[in-house]
């Protein structure tokens, strides 16, 4: 059996790490099919580099653009190279636009999807990672569940029961394998942070970034979040948000610290030390279940509640911005 793994986002790459590393363990032949809807060597090359994975056989460099634009030029891009590789069986992860597209494609072209992290959703179809979640998981094959919740809402949606399995998160694993190299005594000397008295924090989301109102209330937020617990925030932020910024005028200083966005292995060794995680990334709370901190989510709602309960019910400190999760 040949598998073709697709990435095309950071969470993807580093999701699907492992599953590259068993298919070269255990000799099962593979083709590593990279969209590059994620493009910039800070936001994709260097999680290549850093966990140390193959460099991707095709990539379709897709770029940035509209949904549409995106989708459109995946599905085209990727037919041809289906017929060149000819696979039995191609894996998505996720929920991003090159999940939806890459399975699209992979089912016209009569190569059965697998699905890791299937089963998640929000409820809220405004979202378009909802949409593509939900398409992706009825094109699919294999659903692979993170969690028994996520198997029953596949359950609830008619997907037969033998397509599903339930697997647990494989960013667990690529997380638990890394952080031994991330945590290092001179990541906290460079960003001149004590562990444990600091917070991280991402904004990333379009829900977010284009919102005027809800930006600056976020970065409000995180000011307060500052001043009131004595520690400084540390934001990571995506090069379109820093533009966002920019642009409204927007201000990030004080104990609130603007950061370019880092490498896996920075980001992690941080994320691991952190007193708390503010974020709306939904793999930034996944990666905060094995851990003892708080984690506050700023989306809304958090596709990811049912997933990151563990966090509740292991630790009681976890908070979402919605009423919903």
């Amino acid at each position: 059996m040949k598998i073709a793994i697709v990435v095309g986002t950071r969470p993807e790459i580093i999701k699907m790490a492992p599953v590259v590393r068993a298919c070269i363990a255990r000799g099962v032949p593979y083709v590593l099919l990279h969209t590059g809807q994620h493009y910039s060597f800070e936001l994709d090359g260097v999680f290549f580099r850093e966990l140390e994975l193959p460099e991707p056989h095709h990539n379709l460099e897709v770029g940035s653009g509209s949904q549409a634009y995106q989708i459109g030029s995946i599905v085209s891009g990727m037919e041809p190279l289906l017929r060149q590789e000819r696979p039995d069986v191609l894996l998505v992860e996720g929920d991003a636009n090159s999940v939806l597209a890459a399975a699209l494609c992979a089912q016209k072209s009569g190569v059965a999807v697998g699905h890791v992290e299937a089963g998640l959703r929000s409820y809220d179809r405004t979202m378009p990672e909802e949409i593509n979640r939900i398409l992706t998981d009825h094109l699919s094959e294999y659903l692979f569940a993170p969690t028994p919740t996520a198997r029953d809402i596949l359950l609830g949606e008619g997907v037969g029961a033998s397509r599903i399995f339930v697997t647990g998160n494989t960013v667990v694993d690529e997380l638990e394998r890394q952080r031994p190299r991330a945590e290092r005594p001179e990541l906290f000397l460079r960003f001149a942070v004590e562990p444990g008295r600091y917070a991280v924090a991402t904004v990333h989301r379009a829900e977010n970034t284009d919102d005027e109102v809800r930006l600056r209330g976020i970065f409000d937020g995180l000011a307060g979040s500052a001043e009131a617990l004595g520690i400084p925030v540390l934001a990571a932020l995506h090069p379109r948000t820093t533009a966002r910024l920019a642009s409204l005028g927007i201000r990030v200083d004080g104990k609130v610290r603007a950061l370019p966005p880092l490498g896996y292995l920075d980001f992690l060794g941080l994320h691991a030390r952190a007193a708390l995680t503010l974020t709306d990334s939904g793999g930034l709370q996944e990666e905060a279940c094995p851990r003892p901190r708080a984690s506050s989510s700023a989306r809304s709602p958090c596709p990811r509640a049912r997933v990151t309960g563990a966090i509740r019910s292991a630790t009681g400190r976890a908070a979402c911005a919605s009423s919903t999760c």
